[in-house]
């Protein structure tokens, strides 16, 4: 044992060390603020909309929560920024690059929130976030078909303003209604007419973007091999994307829309094995899904089932819808009663999981009509399962775990497959039958919980491997998942960020990577899985 005197003199070197670990820290957070009203041509606009973890502002903690989607990133112990700015203009952002420079702070960018992994709101290092919902206006030009969205807009309230202006017009844009174009667009996005015309990204012709520089580019300004970066390979590693410019696509008056249930009394697992040969080579109008999930049966009370729901859109009448799926697709026995003809935008409602008859209006809402804690992950199928893979696969549906368990399967073909690989960073294209989602949610809070759900869809994802892309195994980064890789608090090497980088992009990584050296080499943008330059290996 130390004697008293020196006990006493560790007590007041570690009382010292620690008060000069706070006032270090203190010192950089007032120093941000300052550089904010410094580099700020109005100050009190900026104060209006910042909010910092270190004061006493309520607000701080309702909006951080606000757009976290993913209930996992909802615990004390998530890591916080230590600024939200909500801006409302690009040249507030600017002045938040430049002083998040000068201070050593990450910036992470968020638009809708519903990033899988949480990464546009976390990390382990000082950081700030630029929440751009306040950025969200939506400009519509009908005589040259297209529209200008901010990034802050959701999929829901452009959907909406396309059918505000035309009953001719859409967007090829995902599911969720609740979802940031932002992010979304950046990483390709996709939804029920990806066999028409392609991902979001394939039909995004202009943007803005706030450069390491603290420059406001357009597609002439940035160039070509920047602007090909930013529509697939994930904005949050160029820069900040602020707004983007669509081609908007045709679509009829009227579409036809149906879903049926299958379960295993039904032959459902024979139907999703013939749905594998079929659907990725129907004519492009037509769209059919597969959810599958378990449920109890109806026919054997608490008996559990596997059920499979095939959503489908297409682009024209019943009648038509009828005659091709006869030709096409007799074993799922669609009938006259299963389809409902309705415009376009109401097509949307449908896939967003609203009920019938519902107005439109709900678009608007920001609100998601579920919000649960939950793991994904996502592989490319290139060869149909066979029979007994499925049912390994309904096995695992029949754990514990699985009980909010669901599995999404969409087509490729038509559109998907005519875009050459390397045309966007997405390189997901000819070859691929279609992709899957793997899902695993779940109500209840805590570690154990967590656990026990993300180990149950490891598990699964163990097993898929023998029936899905290989070398590599494809993934799709707007499912972001971590356990294909982790960087070093930002910081990677190339061969460190390859074990993912060639899973979401496969040989469309490497131009990425000289992208990313050309316009950010010091890797100012970041993130756990964000695109490296070379000669960054920290």
């Amino acid at each position: 044992m130390g004697t008293p005197k020196f006990s006493s003199f560790l007590v007041l070197l570690f009382v010292i060390i620690l008060c000069c670990s706070w006032r270090a820290f203190s010192d950089g957070h007032n120093d941000f603020l300052e550089c904010l009203s410094l580099h700020s041509n109005n100050y009190t606009s900026i104060s209006d909309i910042l909010y910092t973890r270190k004061s006493n502002n309520s607000s701080y903690l309702t909006i951080l929560q606000s757009y976290i989607r993913n209930l996992r990133f909802t615990s004390p112990s998530t890591p916080k920024p230590l600024f939200i700015i909500r801006a409302l203009q690009e040249s507030q952002i600017q002045s938040v690059v430049y002083c998040a420079k000068e201070n050593g702070l990450q910036i992470r960018t968020r638009s809708g929130g519903h990033d899988y992994e949480g990464l546009s709101y976390a990390s382990e290092i000082p950081f700030v976030v630029i929440d751009l919902m306040n950025m969200s206006q939506i400009s519509i030009n009908l005589e040259k078909r297209t529209a200008w969205v901010q990034s802050g807009a959701t999929v829901g309230e452009l959907y909406y303003r396309i059918a505000e202006k035309s009953r001719t017009l859409g967007f090829p844009a995902g599911a969720c209604p609740t979802v940031g174009v932002g992010g979304h667009f950046s990483g390709g996005g996709y939804g029920s007419l990806l066999r028409k015309y392609g991902l979001a990204a394939d039909n995004i012709i202009d943007a803005h973007l706030v450069d390491v520089n603290g420059r406001i580019l357009n597609r002439k300004s940035m160039g070509e091999d920047l602007f090909w970066a930013i529509r697939g390979g994930g904005g949050a590693s160029f820069g900040v994307i602020t707004a983007w410019k669509l081609q908007l696509v045709a679509v009829p008056e009227k579409v036809t829309i149906f879903s049926v249930n299958r379960n295993s009394e039904q032959n459902a697992t024979q139907l999703i094995q013939r749905w594998q040969h079929v659907a990725p080579n129907l004519p492009e109008d037509i769209f059919v899904s597969v959810s599958i999930r378990r449920v109890n049966s109806s026919i054997h009370g608490e008996k559990k089932t596997i059920q499979a729901t095939f959503n489908s859109l297409f682009l024209g009448e019943i009648d038509k819808l009828l005659t091709l799926m006869r030709q096409h697709f007799p074993e799922l026995g669609i009938e006259g009663k299963d389809c409902s003809e309705v415009s376009w935008v109401q097509s949307t409602l449908f896939f967003g999981g609203f009920p019938n008859g519902v107005s439109s209006d709900v678009l608007l809402s920001r609100v998601p009509l579920t919000r649960l804690y939950f793991k994904a992950k996502s592989d490319y199928v290139q060869e149909p399962i066979p029979e007994y893979g499925l049912e390994g696969i309904w096995k695992l549906l029949y754990k514990d775990e699985a009980d909010m368990a669901q599995l999404i399967l969409s087509p490729y073909g038509g559109r998907m497959k005519e875009i050459s690989k390397s045309a966007l960073p997405f390189p997901h294209r000819a070859g691929n039958l279609y992709k899957i989602q793997h899902l695993v949610y779940w109500n209840t809070s805590g570690a154990a919980e967590s656990e026990r759900h993300i180990n149950w869809i490891r598990r699964l994802y163990t097993y898929m491997a023998p029936y899905v892309s290989r070398f590599p195994r494809a993934a799709y980064v707007n499912y972001r998942d971590l356990d294909l890789g982790v960087n070093n608090k930002g910081n990677t090497s190339y061969a460190q960020a390859s074990i993912w980088g060639f899973k979401y992009f496969k040989n469309n990584f490497n131009r990425l990577v000289r992208i990313k050296t050309m316009v950010d080499p010091a890797n100012f943008f970041k993130n756990e899985q964000s695109i490296p330059p070379l000669m960054v290996d920290k």
